[in-house]
């Protein structure tokens, strides 16, 4: 029995002393402090979501931004860039940054009409001549503007991005004239000034998710499309179409957002690492752009069967003729101020060249 008894309460004993010993007076003799646990433990992360390929100007300018951003703060930002609308889709993604479900994107600026009309200055047809025209607009008071169109709805404008000027597809015949459109339908940016201009043209327009494009036109679900050449090579449209117009009738820029509740709780010296790196990126992404969808563009005509027609000036002024009521709709529609201070900031630029 006292065996028995002596040999519990050692039992006892043992367990308080797990449960009750202070071991951490001796921990420190053998775990040594790690300066690099520390900065991960503090490292901010930020989720860079996009809905186009990794290949394209704005999949590899988002990676651009993600590995400046860790350069300039050392590691202590990192910018995970989730691509092909993986995490949101382009009808999803604007809702998600303001909820801060992920803290930057970049949608089309015609997506941006959803939050205001003025967005569709971008999307009127042959507003710019040239890639030069884009970048012009984009560095000045015009792109500044515009950025902070939406700082009131927890939005912060980080930059604007170009992926160049927009071409015409069709899988019926060459689109040379405006009435070659007559009755054609055609995937669309979700825009009411894209929709606009192909009615104008007796086309049929479909707003459709980028991603949703290559099935749709497998599927026949409608006959042509525009885009720039680096996405019609990048998803590979151009398998699925007979003939392409260089037409350059519109533009395809991206704006990107991060969450401004996000923003503000970084600190001071984050923020200018950040705008740096944006800065750097945008200059990088826009000269890419055009680089990309020169190449791509040769390599299209040299590997495929597609067709390529490029617009004469006869025919371009054609195409003007028939969508210049579009540019009056849209000025019915927005703010008065906004499209006075657009046009003369664009004729002043247009005057310096």
């Amino acid at each position: 029995m006292k065996y028995l008894i002596a040999s519990s309460i050692l039992v006892i004993i043992v367990i308080l002393c797990f449960l009750f010993y202070p071991f951490e007076l001796f921990s420190h003799e053998n775990i040594s402090y790690d300066d690099e646990q520390k900065g991960l433990s503090e490292q901010i992360t930020i989720r860079f979501s996009h809905v186009v390929a990794e290949n394209t100007p704005k999949g590899l300018a988002a990676q651009k931004f993600a590995q400046l951003a860790s350069e300039k703060t050392d590691g202590l930002v990192n910018v995970e860039v989730v691509p092909n609308g993986t995490l949101f889709t382009d009808e999803e993604e604007l809702d998600a940054l303001m909820k801060n479900d992920v803290q930057m994107i970049a949608p089309s600026v015609s997506k941006m009409t959803k939050l205001a009309l003025e967005w569709g200055l971008f999307d009127l047809p042959f507003l710019f001549q040239t890639n030069e025209d884009v970048t012009a607009v984009f560095t000045s008071e015009i792109g500044q503007n515009f950025l902070k169109l939406h700082e009131d709805e927890n939005i912060k404008g980080m930059a604007l991005w170009s992926n160049g000027l927009k071409q015409m597809t069709s899988s019926v015949k060459a689109l040379k004239k405006p009435e070659d459109f007559i009755g054609q339908r055609f995937r669309i940016m979700p825009s009411d000034i894209i929709a606009e201009q192909f009615r104008r043209l007796e086309a049929v327009p479909i707003p459709l998710p980028f991603d949703q494009v290559y099935v749709s036109l497998e599927a026949n679900r409608f006959e042509g499309q525009e885009n720039t050449i680096s996405n019609i090579y990048s998803r590979r449209l151009y398998e699925l179409q007979n003939y392409m117009t260089i037409s350059n009738h519109g533009f395809l820029g991206y704006v990107v957002l991060m969450n401004k509740e996000f923003w503000n709780s970084l600190p001071k010296d984050v923020q200018t690492s950040l705008t740096e790196a944006m800065e750097e990126a945008t200059t990088w992404m826009i000269n890419e752009s055009m680089k990309m969808n020169k190449q791509q563009l040769k390599v299209i005509d040299k590997d495929s069967s597609i067709q390529i027609h490029y617009l004469t000036n006869e025919e371009r002024e054609a195409w003007l003729n028939k969508l210049m009521p579009v540019y009056q709709t849209l000025y019915n529609q927005v703010n008065e101020k906004f499209v006075k201070d657009f046009i003369e900031q664009r004729r002043k630029q247009l005057e310096t060249q």
